[in-house]
């Protein structure tokens, strides 16, 4: 021991060892990173001009018309600001694409409440969270032990509820603390729904069941049984006591269901294929359904005994809609050729469309809060 603290004093004592590791420290300073320029979209000014405006601004003639030119961009005003034109929320150029190191399937996005942070689900169980200005990494987490098949968030945007191929189900925090998991399907579940009052959620799975569980006590409350095959989809009524559920059945595709009783309310055989997707409207009367068969339907609850419109375009299975935040007629779908078609509720033809958004199966779509931007997961790794 005392030979080394000589061997360290003798080279410590040496100008040239120094002169030669202060050479190094200056090189290591020198080295420069290359800057990297990101694409941001930044919201806020456009939400300070809608609340500046909104001051003397009373109907929307009152509004101040935008030009054609960039000269005008910093007066514009977030989508909430023009509702008598929905045609600004179709976005037909990409913003950014992101891909994880570890390069699997995307199988649902979503935004985080306030609109900061993207949250993906991938086939490898793992939570990516994205930063929602610049689109750049930000964290990752592994979320379950099997692939993310569905996510949503409550109501009051406190609890965020995640499902699995293995058919567990975990509640999440807004920090992404995970504080319970249980497994509610022996199948993998395909999607999730919250009550209007956040106390209950319904789960829909492989082994063709619907099931309703009391969010607090973690306990099944009630098993809906009628669909003959895979249930791919469910959605719980924003104001309602009312759950619609799509399937793989061809003989019952789509059902309405009373979660008080159990019992079903009605069954509509409305398409020739799986039901892939089904989507309320916030306005509680609208709702959407997506098929295989290249169809979407929208139907009023009002008069089920035939759609109010079936909108056709897509060339492959439709496999997700997503309605608008803010523009009630305004909705978005995603295909298995990888495209994305806008509609608008009572025009026969597409809005637009993006033909190669993806170059495979477009697994989920999600608006952003502010309704100025959409987000899509697919079947190739990328979002």
């Amino acid at each position: 021991m005392l030979e080394n603290l000589g061997t360290l004093d003798s080279a410590s004592s040496d100008p040239t060892l120094l002169k030669k590791d202060v050479s190094d420290l200056m090189a290591d300073a020198r080295k420069s990173r290359k800057a990297v320029f990101r694409r941001t979209i930044d919201y806020n000014a456009s939400a300070i001009n809608y609340l500046q405006n909104r001051i003397w601004v009373s109907r929307d003639l009152d509004r101040p018309m935008l030009q054609p030119d960039y000269l005008w961009s910093p007066k514009l005003c977030p989508p909430r600001s023009y509702m008598d034109s929905p045609m600004n929320c179709v976005m037909s150029k990409p913003v950014r694409t992101s891909t994880n190191k570890n390069k699997c399937p995307i199988y649902c996005v979503c935004w985080t409440p306030e609109g900061r942070r993207l949250i993906t689900g991938a086939f490898s169980g793992e939570f990516t969270l994205w930063n929602g200005l610049t689109f750049n990494f930000e964290t990752i987490l592994q979320a379950h032990e099997s692939q993310i098949r569905c996510m949503k968030w409550s109501h009051n945007e406190e609890w965020l509820l995640t499902a699995d191929h293995s058919g567990y189900v975990k509640y999440w925090q807004a920090n992404m603390n995970n504080v319970e998991m249980y497994q509610a399907h022996k199948e993998p579940i395909r999607g999730v729904s919250f009550c209007p009052f956040d106390n209950k959620f319904v789960t829909c799975s492989d082994d063709s069941t619907v099931r309703i569980w009391d969010f607090h006590r973690c306990a099944e409350e009630r098993v809906l049984r009628g669909h003959g095959s895979d249930v791919r989809s469910v959605a719980w009524h924003p104001v309602l006591s009312l759950i619609i559920s799509g399937s793989k059945d061809a003989q019952q595709p789509i059902k309405l269901w009373d979660p008080k009783t159990g019992e079903s309310v009605s069954t509509l055989y409305v398409h020739k294929n799986t039901c892939t997707d089904v989507s309320w409207n916030d306005n509680g009367n609208w709702f959407l359904t997506a098929s295989r068969d290249h169809l979407i339907k929208l139907f009023d609850l009002r008069n089920l005994k035939s759609e109010l419109q079936t909108f056709r375009g897509h060339k492959r299975d439709v496999m997700r809609v997503a309605w608008h935040p803010f523009h009630e007629c305004l909705f978005v779908s995603g295909s298995a050729d990888g495209a994305i078609f806008y509609w608008l509720a009572g025009t026969d033809t597409e809005l637009g469309a993006v033909d190669n958004a993806h170059e495979s199966m477009i697994w989920s779509l999600a608006w952003h809060p502010f309704g100025h931007i959409l987000v899509s997961g697919a079947n190739d790794f990328a979002t």
